[in-house]
């Protein structure tokens, strides 16, 4: 990739790339970017293709209009129940381990990925939002669980992370209400990194933040995601465990003396690019 805009290969997002942050936009404002049923396959198409290039070092997710999703499009939903009719209970398990395989594969990226949030995030956004590493909000944006508000348990993603992301009293209001999160009340419990005046300035921000990631070793960038996601998910010497077989086996001497180098001789340092990503063994 260069630093050109690369039009993505169907009409739910654009992707853009500069100073090696890939900037995945959601641009289907006249919809409200709803969650349609091409972007479930498209978005870890995305991600795999940001993945292939090595030279990518942070993601940027961000939306276009008023809101920055409406969550699951209506069409999608008339789909799952017309598939769960005909193919019972099983057949819609699968649909919704698809679609939280989709959403997951920005918490299995190797590249950290920061969300910019305007107006709301709704139903399905949650799930998208809960999934990634960082989230930067303009004023007045919002979060709802709106499953339950359409008489049903959210299941895309939601709860296994925002349990971890807010106390848990708060998730339960939230869930069993359908009651709104403002920004401003996601700051002050640490679900919002920050909040900007308004949706340029979070975008804005957004990639600031990422850019300044980009600057740092991508190999020590992508084994902290690692280890923070598996600390998260495990006990205290788990964790203690997986870091130290992570640095025992992929430490980088070179980045840690040219992190040195750079900083004694005041200059940007050069690090290393991960390999290209790769999901079969051929070429």
């Amino acid at each position: 990739m260069t630093a050109n805009d690369h039009a993505a290969s169907d009409t739910c997002f654009t992707l853009s790339v500069d100073n090696r942050v890939a900037h995945i936009q959601l641009c289907r404002p006249e919809r409200r970017n709803a969650m349609t049923l091409s972007f479930w396959d498209e978005l870890p198409r995305l991600v795999e293709q940001i993945e292939v290039d090595g030279s990518l070092r942070a993601i940027v997710l961000s939306s276009t209009g008023p809101h920055f999703c409406a969550g699951i499009d209506l069409a999608v939903f008339q789909q799952i129940q017309a598939d769960s009719e005909q193919g019972g209970a099983f057949a819609l398990y699968e649909k919704i381990r698809l679609m939280q395989s989709s959403l997951s594969s920005l918490e299995r990226c190797r590249l950290p990925v920061l969300a910019a949030i305007q107006g709301g995030a709704i139903g399905g956004a949650v799930d998208l939002l809960t999934a990634c590493d960082l989230r930067y909000c303009s004023a007045g944006a919002f979060f709802t669980i709106e499953e339950i508000n359409v008489g049903m348990t959210a299941d895309v993603g939601t709860f296994p992370r925002i349990l971890k992301l807010l106390p848990e009293a708060v998730v339960r209001e939230l869930a069993y209400t359908g009651a709104r999160l403002t920004a401003e009340r996601g700051e002050r419990l640490g679900f919002v990194n920050a909040v900007l005046p308004d949706h340029e300035a979070v975008v804005a921000h957004t990639l600031e933040v990422a850019a300044e990631i980009a600057r740092k070793a991508p190999l020590a960038v992508h084994g902290s995601k690692k280890a923070i996601t598996w600390g998260r998910d495990h006990s205290t010497e788990d964790g203690l465990q997986q870091i130290a077989l992570w640095n025992a086996g992929s430490l980088s001497w070179r980045d840690i003396q040219e992190a040195i180098a750079a900083r004694t001789q005041k200059r940007p340092a050069e690090f290393s690019d991960l390999p290209g990503k790769r999901d079969r063994l051929g070429s």
